[in-house]
């Protein structure tokens, strides 16, 4: 009986490792399939905000996607919880899952007063017969035919159970290196909801800027732990570069060329827009403008859904570099929500020496852009910045999460979130 019980255990613990093992190589914020475009998920009724609800509090979130490869397809849609990192947890779907563990997405439509062809699905999440259970972070995956193999896209879901309260401000580094070019979080953190036996083990916390994870600042270290409050001051925590007010694209009618378009090809079955050269901005004082803040709106002027009456269009990008010359030792690559913060070859912008510009394309539906252009060291990939530069003075959003996991639990709670702005002004014009 003895021996029985052993292999037993041991049988559950080789499925665990196989389950965590498989699951850790479905990336967040990834799509695994080229037809699908134009992924939106966020809070319901708000485009430019993180897709955030409160446990049991009826709160929703949007999803929209679409395949241009047409046709009715079976996309169904799942949830993996995460702890802090993002890593999946070793607990049952049961003990994190109210309801279904999967459900199918029953809304589509295909798309009407477009040359491009394709079929738009949307769900409103949480669905009553599929819930989240417990706060944290939860893995999104949208599958087809019910297979979970048959893996399309990710997307990452928070869960909040408000358990503390976050005090933060946003100041200018006093380090020199710092001081005319990034931005500091400065905040703290009050627990009384919680029962912390060690902070520094049980408290995570997360500051991301704009809602991108990407360049996300982890394992911070309080400076000091007075009873249930933690402060976060150090000097060289909690830092990130202040970029510069993002590059704006107007779209939301191919007909009607906007102030950024130079130029556009109406063929009988697509459109190609080709925008003016942009240049560099590193040289230029800094200037406060409203953006937003790397992000897009699916929007259009000419019809009433834009989500499946709007139309596709290949848009052409050009950089035109100083005195017309290729950087030698670095890469240039289109960045923003438009490409899913992520800096892969088909973004890379090539260098055309008949015309002395970088060139790139990518296929955009009507609506209003956000962009910038990164520079990727050859030498180093992992060093990379923004081509126009960093100043303390632009405007960005920052939120901080908050993480609590118990000595005895196997997942992570979410139990705080806030978010503040880096300018309260927001004057028409700052120099």
């Amino acid at each position: 009986m003895a021996m029985r019980r052993f292999l037993f255990q041991y049988l559950i613990i080789l499925l665990s490792c196989f389950y965590a093992a498989a699951a850790s190589a479905q990336v967040p914020d990834s799509i695994y399939k080229s037809n699908i475009l134009t992924i939106r998920f966020h809070n319901y009724g708000d485009q430019l905000s993180l897709p955030l609800i409160n446990l049991n509090g009826g709160d929703q979130v949007e999803l929209h996607f679409d395949d241009i490869e047409g046709g009715i397809k079976y996309y169904y849609y799942t949830y993996l919880l995460c702890d802090h990192d993002w890593n999946p947890v070793i607990l049952s779907e049961f003990d994190y899952l109210k309801g279904f563990t999967q459900m199918r997405i029953n809304t589509y439509r295909n798309s009407s007063l477009a040359f491009t062809r394709y079929t738009h699905y949307q769900a409103i999440l949480p669905e009553r017969n599929c819930i989240p259970s417990r706060s944290g972070n939860y893995l999104l995956k949208v599958f087809l035919d019910g297979d979970t193999s048959k893996l399309v896209f990710t997307r990452r879901l928070l869960v909040l159970e408000n358990k503390s309260t976050i005090k933060a401000q946003i100041i200018q580094p006093f380090a020199p290196e710092y001081f005319h070019t990034h931005q500091k979080v400065q905040f703290s953190i009050n627990i009384n909801g919680v029962n912390a036996f060690s902070a520094n083990q049980d408290i995570k916390v997360i500051i991301l800027q704009n809602y991108r994870w990407d360049n996300a600042i982890a394992n911070i270290v309080p400076t000091f732990i007075r009873g249930s409050s933690l402060e976060y001051n150090t000097e060289d925590n909690s830092v990130f570069p202040g970029g510069k007010e993002w590059r704006w694209l107007d779209l939301r009618d191919f007909r009607l060329q906007s102030d950024r378009v130079e130029s556009a090809d109406y063929k009988k079955n697509s459109t190609e827009i080709y925008l003016k050269p942009d240049i560099p901005r590193n040289v230029e004082r800094y200037t406060y403008y409203r953006d937003m803040n790397g992000m897009y709106l699916i929007e259009t002027t000419q019809s009433i859904n834009p989500f499946w009456q709007s139309d596709y269009g290949t848009v052409h990008f050009k950089f035109d570099p100083p005195n017309g010359k290729p950087y030698f030792d670095k890469d240039l690559y289109l960045f923003g929500q438009l490409t899913n913060y992520k800096l892969t070859d088909s973004l890379k912008l090539a260098y055309n020496p008949e015309k002395g510009i970088y060139e790139t394309k990518l296929l955009l539906k009507e609506g209003y852009y956000n962009y910038t252009y990164v520079a990727v060291d050859r030498a180093n990939p992992y060093h990379h910045y923004e081509i126009d530069g960093d100043y303390y003075e632009t405007e960005n959003t920052y939120t901080i999460l908050v993480y609590y996991r118990s000595f005895t639990a196997r997942a992570d709670e979410l139990i705080g979130v806030s978010t503040i702005d880096s300018r309260t002004d927001r004057p028409g014009f700052s120099f």
